[in-house]
């Protein structure tokens, strides 16, 4: 009886390539949802940050016939590209294209999508102190044999004071000083002095945290992701971002912009629109501004969109 030969090559059944599926269809995506990575940006100066993120990696399958497209190849080229080099609009149109050059048989449509948080050192508004300020992400990019679509979301957190709210404490500001000052001639010193007090300043306008989440089409010849300026055209279109580490002055001057920055949620959706309309790197986009209001136990929504011929569309 001859002995067993260690070294012969086992041979093992492909199931994906060699069944056939029971009901034959094409398949619009398959492929490997959350997958756990990290992924590098360019930072400040020069430098390079690296963030855990989740993935997304898809392929078509257009031959109704094949069973299953190769996972596994997804999640290898994924490991490889994002492991070589910082995420840019080259670097994943690469990773698409050996999506697909994998999948020549099976694919002509590849989609990955990646989400992170993006740390940022943020400065405070009057002292010298800064904090982190996390920016969650979006990236998305399809290829379609050679037709390529980049999108990217980011949420921003803002405060907004309700105009109403304000109008309504003004009045009762006014008939509490008629009350308190009935006279008629009062001296400068003692209106300042009323000012100062919580009988004088007896009500104040509701404020809220409020989200800003804002999705833009790039153009296809952007070198860059532009994160930063994205965040940066928002916040300035805001004016109220969230602070991080803060002194009395630094919260004086919060409150200072909050007063002179009243907006409904629809005013910050126009404000945002008309930030993001100037900008050409942008062909398209959808913002929305919910703010998490402390009167109701409900939010209020307003949603804006570029209004481009095939593009976002307006759904809340």
């Amino acid at each position: 009886m001859s002995p067993i030969r260690e070294n012969v090559v086992r041979i093992m059944p492909d199931i994906a390539c060699e069944a056939r599926p029971a009901a034959a269809g094409q398949l619009a995506w398959v492929g490997m949802g959350e997958i756990d990575a990290p992924v590098s940006l360019p930072g400040p100066e020069g430098g390079i940050a690296s963030t855990p993120a989740r993935i997304n990696a898809f392929v078509n399958l257009h031959r109704p016939e094949v069973r299953g497209i190769h996972m596994s190849r997804l999640y290898l080229h994924v490991d490889r590209h994002l492991a070589a080099e910082p995420i840019s609009p080259a670097s994943l149109r690469r990773l698409l294209r050996d999506f697909l050059d994998s999948h020549a048989e099976l694919s002509d449509r590849a989609m990955v999508e990646l989400r992170f948080d993006h740390l940022v050192r943020r400065k405070a508004l009057v002292s010298d102190n800064t904090g982190w300020k996390s920016y969650p992400v979006g990236l998305r990019a399809t290829l379609e044999r050679n037709a390529f679509e980049l999108e990217m979301d980011v949420r921003i957190t803002y405060s907004s004071t309700c105009p109403c709210s304000a109008a309504l404490a003004r009045q009762l500001i006014q008939e509490q000083f008629r009350r308190d000052f009935p006279g008629g001639e009062v001296s400068a010193e003692a209106v300042l002095r009323w000012l100062g007090t919580e009988q004088g300043i007896l009500a104040t306008p509701h404020s809220q945290r409020s989200h800003a989440d804002v999705r833009v089409r790039l153009a296809p010849q952007v070198a860059d992701f532009p994160i930063i300026d994205l965040v940066d055209r928002i916040e300035g279109a805001l004016k109220t971002p969230v602070q991080t580490a803060v002194k009395r002055e630094d919260e004086q001057a919060f409150a200072r912009l909050n007063g002179q920055n009243l907006m409904f949620c629809e005013d910050a959706a126009r404000r945002m629109q008309q930030a993001l309309n100037a900008d050409e790197r942008i062909l398209d986009f959808r913002v929305r501004a919910s703010h998490f209001e402390s009167l109701h136990p409900h939010d209020a929504v307003a949603v804006a969109v570029k209004g481009v011929a095939g593009g976002f569309g307006p759904s809340a």
